[in-house]
């Protein structure tokens, strides 16, 4: 993002909506944040989607492909195209397990584990680059708020009645409207 863009946003932010949605400021600071860790992510020749996979099977290795789509909150089709990838760069293997022949696991390979080492400082650099003259206090409430909303979301969610639609039912419904 060049500094013209970033002044662009933070005008916008600050005197055109300076009290507009927070989901909308919390899209803009997520962009941002994407940003400059796929442009550190890129000197590695990873990209963003394989660094969300990558960052789940460091923490537990073993998983199905449909643990790793709920994980990274991505339906099944985009977990299987990115491990496909994944696998032709030697960072994962994927294999059944048992006598389940429906379930894929997916395993970091010895390549894929060792990024790990040269990843994480990407992300840990970019934060610190984030919360640059950001008091320690405003971080811990930022922290607090964000995981208050994520939290009050998820109750919202869980109601009962409420149900993230699949991609297929969302396609039908715009069919139908386009029809009607």
């Amino acid at each position: 993002m060049s500094r013209h863009d970033t002044e662009t946003i933070l005008r916008h932010w600050r005197e055109a909506v300076p009290d507009d949605r927070l989901a909308h400021l919390v899209k803009d600071a997520t962009r941002a944040l994407v940003r400059a860790l796929q442009m550190r992510l890129a000197g590695h020749h990873v990209s963003f989607g394989h660094w969300t996979f990558l960052r789940i099977l460091w923490e537990g290795d073993g998983l199905t492909q449909r643990q790793l789509s709920e994980e990274a909150g991505v339906q099944e089709p985009t977990t299987f195209a990115a491990l496909k990838a994944m696998q032709r760069l030697g960072y994962v293997t994927r294999r059944r397990v048992g006598s389940d022949r429906k379930k894929v696991y997916v395993f970091l390979t010895p390549k894929g584990r060792a990024l790990k080492r040269a990843l994480v400082p990407l992300a840990e650099e970019v934060n610190a680059i984030a919360a640059r003259r950001v008091a320690a206090r405003d971080i811990a409430t930022t922290r607090k708020v964000l995981l208050a909303i994520i939290e009050n979301l998820a109750g919202d969610e869980a109601e009962p009645g409420k149900r993230m639609p699949s991609t297929r039912a969302l396609a039908r419904l715009g069919t139908r409207r386009t029809r009607g």
